[in-house]
């Protein structure tokens, strides 16, 4: 027997985003709202994270969005005792390539005019005003960036660093925070606020005169029928299969990333640096036994030629871990997701090997590695990079996804911004970067084909 029930909102997804948008919703009055997943909320993709945020971004929206998205979460950290431990350490870019110091003045002076912050360019030590970021305090910290040109000065401020660097860019409204304690933390509020979380699978979406009238879900092998006149698409990996329902095909593609984390038991990486990024491709330094091995593996010969730049890492934990996650965007390649993902077992290795070319100490793991944890998941993305926030053609449905690897940093204003649009209410000006209009747009079609990198990591 099919049962049935009601609810004024259906939220499909419990991953960050979906969990944001109902506490959106749940905080801003409205009612009697139902959050659907088939497994444990924060566990398919949104616990895979590196947990970081910034307002770094080339993109004039995305960049707004984050500024937005780091207000709530500040406001959030402020108002909860900073449950989440959000710091503001910055990331710090670096590179060996002197040639590539104008490409560093050009990003800085662009991002910063578009709102980052004020741009401090460095490049006399004796003469400098850098001032380090604090390890744990978010308050009255610096915004911008830092542009420190100086051998001298960076070899002082950053001794761990290869000699090699030329030119570090320290972008300062960045740090990362508990991933998994802000999702709780919203979706404690959420429920109380009157959210509701079924444990269910949506396996059909009817609609009458192109509305939105009923959601029927599967759960222990019945189903129920849930009417509702709003209906919105939070599954994050799971997105065009449940776009699908509604006889949509959404504009996104797939991208595996794997993170690894080991103890720094020799004590490498200072627990109050940065999040450190190596902005230069590489070719790692193999054996002639090693190159010889992976040349016989069709899938193993990439790793002998050029590999993109962005190796980073960062320390985890508090200030008695010894923890540090590893982590390198190699092969982007476009993939069709499974679950549960698989893992390169040369992974460990290739993310080490391209984090001692920036932290030449971390060598001393290559052949003595802690044992190491590998976890990953799926960067959901569209061409050009930005999210799909807003209205379907079918009334009443709404999408929130395609949050590639910042739905973490982005979901507080994300959440923010599709109650807007499900209330009607007034939108933000960076709204219209994000709705999935815009992909019926061939002027904008042609214009992402000439967009350059969006500094995603």
């Amino acid at each position: 027997m099919m049962g049935s029930m009601s609810a004024e909102v259906v939220i499909c997804g419990a991953g960050i985003a979906g969990i944001a948008a109902a506490y959106s919703l749940s905080i801003n009055g409205h009612k009697d709202i139902l959050l659907l997943d088939s497994g444990s909320p924060l566990a398919l993709t949104s616990d895979k994270s590196t947990e970081a945020y910034r307002n770094w971004w080339r993109d004039e929206a995305l960049l707004a969005l984050m500024n937005r998205s780091i207000d709530l979460m500040q406001d959030l950290a402020e108002k909860h005792n900073n449950i989440f431990r959000l710091n503001r350490r910055g990331y710090l870019y670096a590179t060996a390539d002197a040639a590539k110091i104008s490409d560093f003045r050009s990003t800085a002076q662009r991002t910063c005019e578009i709102g980052a912050g004020p741009l401090r360019i460095h490049r006399q030590a004796e003469s400098s005003h850098y001032q380090p970021a604090a390890p744990e305090n978010i308050n009255d910290q610096l915004s911008g960036c830092d542009l420190i040109l100086n051998s001298q000065m960076i070899k002082f401020q950053f001794p761990y660093l290869s000699s090699a660097t030329v030119a570090v860019l320290h972008a300062r409204r960045c740090g990362w925070f508990s991933g998994h304690q802000l999702g709780i933390l919203l979706y404690e509020l959420a429920l109380e606020h009157g959210v509701r979380f079924m444990n269910a699978e949506v396996v059909e979406i009817t609609t009458q005169g192109n509305r939105v009238q009923e959601v029927v879900v599967r759960q222990d092998n019945a189903q129920s029928r849930i009417r509702t006149s709003v209906f919105v698409n939070a599954a994050g990996p799971r997105l065009q299969k449940v776009s699908a329902l509604l006889g949509h095909s959404l504009p996104i593609f797939f991208e595996r990333h794997l993170k690894l984390s080991f103890r720094d038991t020799l004590g490498i990486i200072p627990r109050d640096a940065p999040l450190l990024i190596w902005d230069d491709a590489q070719v790692l330094n193999w054996t002639e036994e090693e190159q010889t091995l992976l040349a016989g593996e069709e899938d193993m010969r990439v790793l002998l030629g050029l590999l993109a730049p962005g190796a980073h890492l960062r320390s985890e934990g508090g200030p008695d871990s010894e923890n540090i996650i590893l982590l390198w965007p190699y092969d982007t390649e476009p993939v069709a997701p499974e679950f549960p993902m698989p893992i390169a077992q040369v992974f460990p290795e290739i993310a080490l090997r391209g984090m001692v070319t920036m932290v030449p100490g971390l060598k001393a793991y290559v052949n003595n590695m802690p044992k190491p944890f590998v976890d990953g998941g799926y960067y959901v993305k569209t061409p050009g990079n930005r999210m799909l926030c807003g209205p379907l053609p079918v009334e009443g449905a709404f999408v929130l996804g395609a949050l590639s690897g910042y739905g973490l940093m982005a979901a507080c204003a994300a959440g923010e911004l599709l109650e807007a649009h499900i209330a009607g209410a007034t939108l933000p000006p960076y709204a219209a970067a994000f709705v999935p209009a815009r992909f019926d747009d061939p002027t904008y079609l042609d214009n992402i084909k000439s967009w350059g990198p969006s500094s995603q990591l």
